[in-house]
């Protein structure tokens, strides 16, 4: 009976994460930070509970970032953070592939169309991680609720293939990022977001997909509740100011404004607060 030496075996093509393009990728996040500047008054960064950091130290290993899914400004968001937090890595995600197909090309600066309703879908997306997963120069994001939810719902549900995606990983980070939309003072709302504990999974062996799971819900349901708290407070000292957007009522009511400024001799101030919050352009 013939037999087969293993070594000899074809063996299985690993899949690799689609090529980068990085110029186009400059292009559109020129885009993006004018984007967000015209419909945000500030895009802000939680600071760290009790004194600790307000973004976790990457290093050079895997990343994954898990978030709630508050809106249709989550990507947008998430590609922002990541090239002013970490510009040395690329942003790779999923995203729903009817949604994608409007705009093919952001296949190539890092979005990944997969079906969330066919196993198919999920295949891929588990594919694309563990090809991520490879990768110290890529965050991994993932919104992890895999539909649109408010930022109240309580209790957390996760999709259960985000604890598939990391209960597969050898080695990296796992990292909650809570992101909200709220009106404060301004006729625009704010961006906030907020980073919870960093995760390292090979300090958790044998801990299984649905265990992960559960964990990640609970870390991530916690990173809400704190970004929550200090979107309740409303005070930007609570915050990193990363872009600052605009303010302002409108053209004709703000020239007014600004005539009795002058008149007055002070300084005009567009904000219906009053008060700069020394967020960077």
């Amino acid at each position: 009976m013939h037999t087969v030496d293993r070594d000899q075996e074809p063996k299985r093509e690993v899949e690799e994460l689609p090529p980068f393009a990085h110029g186009m990728h400059r292009w559109f996040m020129w885009y993006v930070r004018r984007y967000l500047r015209r419909h945000f008054h500030a895009l802000r960064l939680a600071r760290g509970p009790a004194g600790a950091a307000d973004r976790p130290t990457l290093g050079a290993e895997p990343v994954v970032f898990y978030s709630n899914h508050p809106g249709w400004w989550d990507p947008l968001v998430f590609l922002f953070l990541g090239q002013a937090l970490h510009p040395g890595r690329m942003v790779y995600g999923p995203i729903d592939a009817a949604a994608l197909g409007k705009y093919r090309f952001l296949e190539r600066i890092g979005f990944l169309g997969i079906d969330p309703h066919s196993w198919r879908g999920s295949a891929r997306f588990l594919r694309m991680a563990r090809a991520a997963a490879r990768r110290s120069d890529v965050i991994f994001w993932i919104t992890a609720q895999g539909q649109f939810s408010d930022p109240r719902v309580r209790p957390l549900a996760l999709r259960p293939g985000v604890g598939h995606a990391v209960a597969a990983m050898d080695h990296g980070l796992v990292v909650p990022l809570a992101v909200e939309y709220p009106f404060w003072n301004e006729r625009f709302p704010e961006a906030l977001a907020a980073f919870g504990p960093v995760m390292r999974v090979e300090d958790f062996p044998g801990r299984t997909a649905d265990e992960w799971t559960t964990v990640l819900a609970r870390e991530l349901e916690a990173t809400q509740d704190r970004l929550a708290a200090a979107a309740l407070g409303r005070d930007p000292a609570a915050f990193t100011p990363l872009l600052r957007g605009r303010v302002g009522v409108g053209p004709a009511y703000d020239m007014i404004r600004r005539l009795k400024a002058w008149v007055r001799g002070e300084r005009f101030d567009a904000s219906h607060g009053g008060a700069a919050d020394g967020a960077p352009r």
